[in-house]
């Protein structure tokens, strides 16, 4: 998600004062989320300026190859038959001597629009340098969104682009790929090309165009598990064993985790009502009734083992006191286990 202090924008906000004409002399883009930092550089690349006016007033640098100098004379220029010019400087955590940059952005040029793509890190706040990118221009600080947060964001995004999904697609869209934003991104977009004329996503397109089975992933092995349906637990596992890389072990374990402890996190509710169920544990209405007969066919002994099996069996398939044995038997041996 974008972290939004004092003095600082998200990623949305940047670009609608953009749209609006509003500019800062500086932008630095840091942190972990490359999905933000992308669509700002991105927008910033192909929409501050004309495309007649790029080849005069537009530069674009990199990191691992950009002196400072450099990029310091061109913040330096005045623009050519236009009021802006555009300096870019992506990947600058490669930059050798990026703190030699602080004299130009204490003393910025009105007609340059400079940004800065400072990927998967965050400059010291209590540096110069800091200090003058909050004073001087836009610090945007993403974070990784956190998993309960995906839904609504994926979703979201979804209806930006003119579409809509139901819920089972949803989930296996997100627990397939994970909070990789990026990807989410480039599969809706592949999504919406492919469904013409149609506006709602549903399983079958997830399965067709995004590759995953709508009969044997994460979550039909989730759902199978809340149910003690052994017999379907087991085809899904089997057919993973054939199939590696369509659920690695990596992704099962911590899905199931995910989901044994939002159920362990029911018996600490007074009221267990849908409404207050799905708000409790972050996740959509039309899961709660799986949550709560995982609940009703475990009991809390049973959940708290499950936990416990969860841990060991992670602990198992990275060789921790455990000989090498497939993913495949870990899996079959797990699901026996907890059921």
């Amino acid at each position: 998600m974008c972290k939004t202090k004092k003095n600082q924008l998200s990623a949305e906000q940047i670009i609608q004062d953009w749209k609006k004409k509003k500019y800062k002399p500086v932008y630095w883009l840091e942190g972990e989320e490359p999905y933000f930092i992308n669509q700002v550089m991105d927008f910033a690349e192909a929409n501050l300026l004309p495309e007649s006016e790029r080849a005069f007033n537009q530069s674009v640098f990199y990191g691992k190859d950009a002196e400072w100098t450099a990029v310091f004379n061109a913040c330096r220029r005045y623009p050519m038959f236009s009021d802006l010019q555009v300096v870019l400087l992506k990947e600058a955590q490669q930059m050798r001597d990026i703190t030699k940059l602080e004299s130009y952005i204490q003393h910025p040029l009105e007609s340059t629009i400079f940004v800065v793509s400072y990927k998967d890190k965050k400059v010291d706040g209590r540096s110069k340098l800091a200090k003058l990118l909050k004073e001087k221009g836009e610090l945007l600080t993403t974070r990784k969104i956190y998993e309960n947060q995906l839904p609504e964001w994926t979703e979201g995004l979804i209806q930006s682009k003119g579409f809509s999904i139901n819920p089972k697609a949803l989930s296996l869209l997100i627990d397939h790929i994970g909070n990789d934003l990026t990807r989410i991104n480039n599969e809706i977009d592949k999504l919406a090309i492919n469904l013409g004329e149609r506006k709602t996503i549903n399983e079958d397109d997830i399965e067709k165009y995004v590759g995953i089975s709508k009969e044997y992933n994460a979550f039909e092995l989730q759902d199978a598990l809340a149910r003690k349906d052994l017999s379907k637990a087991f085809r899904i596992v089997q057919y993973f064993q054939s199939n590696p890389k369509a659920a690695p072990i990596q992704l099962l374990l911590p899905a199931l985790y995910n989901f044994f402890s939002k159920v362990y996190m029911l018996f600490g509710l007074t009221v267990k009502d849908e409404k207050t169920v799905a708000s409790a544990l972050g996740i959509g209405p039309y899961f709660v009734k799986d949550y709560l007969l995982a609940a009703m066919n475990y009991g809390l002994p049973g959940v708290e083992n499950i936990l416990l099996l969860l841990h060991q069996y992670n602990l198992k398939s990275i060789g921790v006191n455990s000989p090498a044995i497939e993913d495949g038997s870990l899996m079959k041996e797990l699901i026996v286990k907890m059921c």
